[in-house]
């Protein structure tokens, strides 16, 4: 990929100023304020874009230091480069409230699409943080972040197992990561559910229980008035029975005359007619036979009375007491079934406690899951490591190779660590970069830097230098120079000095020189 053009149509301190580069080196020289660093804010935020912050960041981010400073409400530039043997152009416009975007093709006019990553495609999938750590080195900022780290990672265990940058290792433990936290927030949710589902149970469970005691007691009173109305029921009726006959016995009694009372009255009715003589002895004898019938007719009468007023009291009382035994048992029943149907629903709710004391089939297989995940994740890290082994060796010798060139050979070795500490083997040995000069230290993470893009870059990206040499002697600078030359890339070299311009000229090498 190479840079053709850049239009700065309304970016910072310029507008409608266009810079045209070559290939191979271009030296893009200003005083300070001349709007180099714009320039190089520009480059990047026309390939990545510029979002505003938010907040109270939104007051020192990038958007707002390169606002237009005329006409701030027209902010937009535009790019032209090659790739591929093809032409494309890409025009952005930064504007808050209408921010877009346009890439086409110049050779033929097709319309390619950034939401569906046809830029990203031309890019060779570089992000921003690997331009910002590879071929894009600020003022002062030849030390790489750790996200550079996280790229050979992901260079590490998918080059060697896949062929291909595809699959990135940061991302996949990410995922992984954001699976298990998944499986996790399914495992609280469900432990939410069923605690308030038990909550709920035993609240139902508590309830019939209550219900179940106060039928209890319920049922022991209608038990209670059952027996006492049986009880009554059957005295009665026995008491009955006897009045019964007591009754029959006594008008028995009413009908029959006592044999004493037979004889009294023909007694009488002797002495009568031994003491009258006739014919008043008869009248004297009809007269007291009259009475003696008329007595025992009374006696008759009297006890039909009282036994007939007997039974229909009994009978009504009776009716009665069966009316309230009657019920008293349908409502004894009502209670044994209404007891049987909640016993019932306690013994159901206390068998779905039960089951929720169980591990459900959702839950192993979440657990199946998690395990999964760990043992996915504890794969990738081991085949992470043994192929960062591999990966860092080629590192280690590019970056060896590229120091060596820039030193003069005075360090022939160099190695880095996983956390981007690099150790060199020089003539008085082994040192850390931390041993060694400013300049040096700088020139190690150069090396660095371009060995990492080499791996991490499918093609040969542009390099966008900002003041980057600034520490190194003339002699290392014209080295460094003459391997840039030799690398092929396209270089965007931003200066302030003219150091770089005479060890252009002095080492012979071609350059196209861009004055701001």
């Amino acid at each position: 990929m190479n840079i053709r053009e850049l239009n700065l149509k309304h970016f910072g301190k310029f507008k409608n100023r266009k810079l045209e580069f070559s290939d191979g080196l271009n030296l893009i020289y200003g005083e300070n304020e001349a709007g180099k660093s714009t320039v190089h804010s520009f480059l990047e935020a026309m390939l990545f874009g510029m979002e505003r912050g938010r907040g109270r960041a939104a007051a020192k981010d990038a958007w707002r230091r390169y606002e237009p400073w005329e006409n701030p409400g027209y902010y937009a530039g535009q790019m032209r480069f090659s790739c591929g043997n093809r032409s494309f152009c890409l025009e952005r416009n930064f504007e808050k409230n209408g921010k877009s975007a346009l890439l086409y093709c110049e050779d033929d006019g097709e319309e390619l699409s950034l939401e569906q990553g046809d830029l990203d495609m031309l890019l060779g999938g570089m992000s921003r943080e690997q331009y910002e750590n590879t071929v894009s080195v600020g003022q002062m900022k030849a030390l790489p972040g750790m996200s550079l780290a996280a790229s050979l990672k992901d260079y590490a265990a998918n080059y060697y197992s896949a062929g291909n940058e595809g699959i990135h290792l940061e991302e996949a433990l990410q995922f992984l990561k954001e699976e298990d936290k998944k499986l996790e927030r399914e495992e609280k949710a469900d432990a939410r559910r069923r605690a308030g589902k038990r909550e709920k149970i035993e609240m139902e469970a508590s309830y019939i229980w209550r219900e179940l005691h106060h039928l209890s007691q319920e049922r022991e009173e209608t038990k209670e008035k059952v027996e006492q109305c049986r009880r009554r029921k059957e005295a009665l009726e026995s008491q009955q029975k006897e009045e019964r006959e007591k009754r029959e016995r006594e008008r028995f009694g009413a009908w029959r005359v006592h044999p004493m009372e037979i004889v009294s009255m023909v007694l009488v009715l002797i002495l009568l007619v031994l003491l009258f003589s006739r014919p008043w002895s008869f009248l004297v004898l009809i007269v007291v036979a009259l009475a003696e019938g008329i007595y025992i007719w009374n006696r008759m009468k009297d006890g039909k009375r009282r036994a007939r007023e007997l039974t229909d009291g009994e009978a009504e009382e009776l009716k009665l007491l069966k009316e309230e035994l009657g019920k008293a048992e349908w409502k004894l029943e009502q209670q044994r079934q209404a007891n049987r149907e909640k016993q019932t629903r306690y013994s159901n709710l206390q068998e779905q406690l039960g089951e929720l004391d169980e591990v459900g089939e959702e839950a192993k297989e979440r657990e199946k899951k998690r395990k999964a995940l760990e043992l996915a994740a504890r794969t990738m890290n081991r085949i992470s490591g043994e192929m960062q082994s591999q990966a860092g060796e080629r590192l280690n010798q590019r970056i060896s190779e590229i120091t060596e060139q820039i030193t003069g050979g005075k360090y022939q070795k160099v190695w880095m660590d996983t956390e981007l500490n690099l150790h060199l083997l020089g003539e008085a040995g082994r040192v850390s970069v931390s041993q060694v000069s400013r300049g040096t230290a700088e020139q190690l993470y150069f090396a660095l830097r371009m060995a990492a893009s080499e791996l991490l870059c499918e093609e040969k990206f542009p390099l966008v230098l900002d003041d980057t040499f600034v520490c190194y002697d003339d002699v290392r600078l014209e080295r460094t120079l003459n391997w840039l030359a030799e690398s092929g890339r396209q270089v965007l070299l931003f200066t302030c000095q003219g150091r770089e311009e005479r060890a252009l000229k002095k080492s012979g090498l071609r350059y196209h020189k861009i004055t701001l």
